[in-house]
């Protein structure tokens, strides 16, 4: 339950390479959320009886509106990152498909170039991650979200974090759940 004792709704959004999977994996170790993508929402239509938090969804109007019908949104996190930083790092991001395990040859690269650190398997870099795509990627997201973000900015449930790393966004995100979320162990106070 959230800190108020009711059931809590969240979202986390941001464009892609925003580090929207980085931080929920962070929330979900911390705070007592389960994290849902849009794809585990489609596909489990969200269990009943837990706080959640859904990443990257809804990403237009429509789909903030149907999901407002169906679950009260009770806190929008939107990671706002400058689009040079994310073109960089999903520049450098690689992918192992058969496991989904993301390398970064900046912060994280691959023990061997190219390789996946655990199979040796060749790593691909995602056709939408290529300067070329990612560049339309990144507009389409401006233009769908930004209504989305003006929706819940009306609804007074919208906390907007900016920065360039997400080590460097994490304390404060930290800081603002611990005023609306069970953590999950009291040691865990401390900003990890």
């Amino acid at each position: 339950m959230g800190a108020s004792g009711r059931l809590l709704h969240a979202v986390l959004m941001g464009a892609p390479g925003s580090g929207k999977r980085t931080l929920a994996l962070r929330i979900t170790k911390y705070f007592q959320l389960q994290k849902f993508s849009s794809g585990d929402l489609l596909r489990d239509n969200m269990l009943r009886g837990t706080d959640r938090l859904l990443c990257g969804f809804p990403r237009t109007l429509r789909q903030a509106e149907a999901l407002e019908r169906v679950y009260q949104i009770h806190l929008v996190m939107n990671l706002n990152v400058p689009v040079e930083v994310i073109r960089q790092r999903l520049s450098a991001r690689w992918i192992h498909p058969s496991s989904g395990r993301v390398y970064n040859l900046a912060f994280n690269p691959p023990k061997a170039v190219g390789l996946d650190d655990q199979t040796g398997e060749p790593l691909v870099q995602r056709e939408d991650d290529r300067p070329e795509t990612l560049t339309k990627r990144l507009k389409a997201y401006e233009d769908q979200t930004k209504p989305v973000l003006e929706y819940y900015r009306r609804k007074g449930v919208l906390e907007t974090f900016s920065g360039t790393e997400t080590d460097k966004i994490w304390p404060y995100v930290h800081a603002f759940l611990q005023t609306k979320v069970p953590q999950i162990d009291q040691k865990a106070s401390v900003t990890p």
